[in-house]
């Protein structure tokens, strides 16, 4: 029985491309579905693209945990906390490492901006920013050498190239400047220039060894907080958490998705709009599948009713057109998800499409192909599509066989 419901399927869809209006009306449906679902994949697999991208930025360019001072206060004893963490935390947590951050004034020949200036390590400097590197160095672990290291777009700004002298200008302490409390001016040697892609990075960032940083800013032995590296990622939250309950006033501790929330805020409300914007193109692609499947519904009247009157069952009627209503919605499917893939492998290859990174965070359209996002699409767009087709299928299944023969 089964064969023969394939063989009269089969006869079905042959019959449909022969009939112009029915064959054309199949095509538009099948495009519909397969615009969809291109749409959709597209739109997750670079929403998903975004988010690995900039994680995988912020991560590698940030330590996971990051410790200051309540009200941006100096932090004592670097050396003794860091220990301290260490030791206690020594499952969880890889690293610590102090840094010194303030606001500073950066001049070159030609212009004059306002930066964050920070000092770190040769060491965190070295395993974070080496990868960012377009040009130099990371700078000397001597702090005699007077070395620094700035993003690419303010380089450009400044009009500033590796090996250029720079002057930059800073307040001593916390303490407002005057004749006995002068602010600090310091000139030093461009040794490198990095590019993470994300203006924040790029636009306002200096950094310079960690002992200069404390020597400039009038700190002695104290710091602006510490950069923690984790052992296990997924336990960030918890690690961070725990840290705090540990460290106590006033230890201010976040992990790096609260430091950026902003940046991860934004990438979540980019995905807010997906399931509506799924849910429209389901609606279309239902309307497009019903209306089809009643079309054919009416030019198989005559078919119908022969069938019947010889004894077919209703649930045979029911199955043929569900079989055709299935063909449509593969097809829509296949040629989507092919689409989509072809479409995301050449973004990924040639970067077709690029971003300005000052408004978006990257320099192109970032894409992450994910198995689950496919899967749960076309799973939605399978059980929807084969519910919707069953109101023409039933349409057919209750035609009477002697109304059906007379129909013309």
């Amino acid at each position: 029985m089964m064969q023969f419901l394939l063989l009269l399927i089969k006869r079905f869809l042959n019959s449909n491309r022969k009939s112009g209006l029915v064959s054309s009306v199949s095509k538009i449906t099948i495009g519909g579905i397969a615009i969809g679902i291109t749409v959709v994949i597209l739109a997750l697999t670079i929403l998903d693209g975004f988010e690995s991208v900039i994680s995988d930025k912020i991560n590698e360019f940030n330590a996971q945990i990051k410790i200051t001072g309540f009200g941006n206060r100096n932090l004592p004893a670097s050396e003794y906390i860091a220990k301290k963490v260490t030791e206690d935390f020594k499952k969880d947590i890889s690293s610590v490492d102090p840094f010194a951050s303030k606001l500073a004034i950066i001049k070159s020949p030609k212009v004059t901006d306002g930066i964050t200036l920070t000092g770190v390590s040769t060491q965190f400097a070295s395993n974070s920013f080496n990868k960012f590197l377009v040009d130099g160095t990371i700078f000397s672990s001597e702090p005699t050498d007077k070395e620094v290291l700035i993003g690419k777009n303010l380089a450009q700004k400044m009009g500033i190239l590796k090996g250029d002298r720079i002057t930059i200008f800073c307040l001593r302490g916390n303490a407002p400047p005057s004749l006995e409390n002068p602010p600090a001016i310091e000139q030093f040697s461009v040794t490198g220039i990095f590019e993470t892609g994300i203006s924040e990075y790029d636009d306002w960032n200096a950094f310079i060894n960690l002992k200069s940083a404390q020597e400039l800013f009038g700190m002695s032995d104290e710091v602006s907080g510490f950069n923690i590296s984790i052992n296990y990622p997924l336990k960030l939250s918890v690690i961070s958490s725990r840290l705090q309950d540990y460290l106590g006033y006033p230890f201010y501790v976040r992990s790096i998705y609260q430091v950026h929330q902003n940046i991860f805020t934004w990438i979540e409300l980019q995905k807010k709009p997906i399931p509506i914007v799924l849910g429209l193109i389901i609606i279309v692609a239902l309307f497009n599948i019903v209306g089809t499947m009643l079309m054919i519904v009416l030019e198989k009247t005559n078919t119908i009713g022969v069938l019947k009157s010889i004894g077919m069952k209703r649930n045979s009627v029911l199955k043929i057109f569900l079989g055709n209503s299935m063909y449509l919605i593969l097809w829509g499917l296949f040629i989507g998800i092919s689409l989509s893939l072809v479409l995301s492998f050449l973004q990924m290859q040639f970067d077709i499409i690029s971003l300005p990174s000052g408004v978006y965070f990257v320099t192109s359209v970032p894409i992450s192909i994910r198995l689950e996002n496919y899967v749960l699409v076309s799973a939605v767009t399978i059980i929807v599509a084969f519910l919707s087709s069953l109101i023409p299928a039933f349409v057919a299944s209750k035609i009477k066989p002697i109304t059906a023969i007379r129909f013309d």
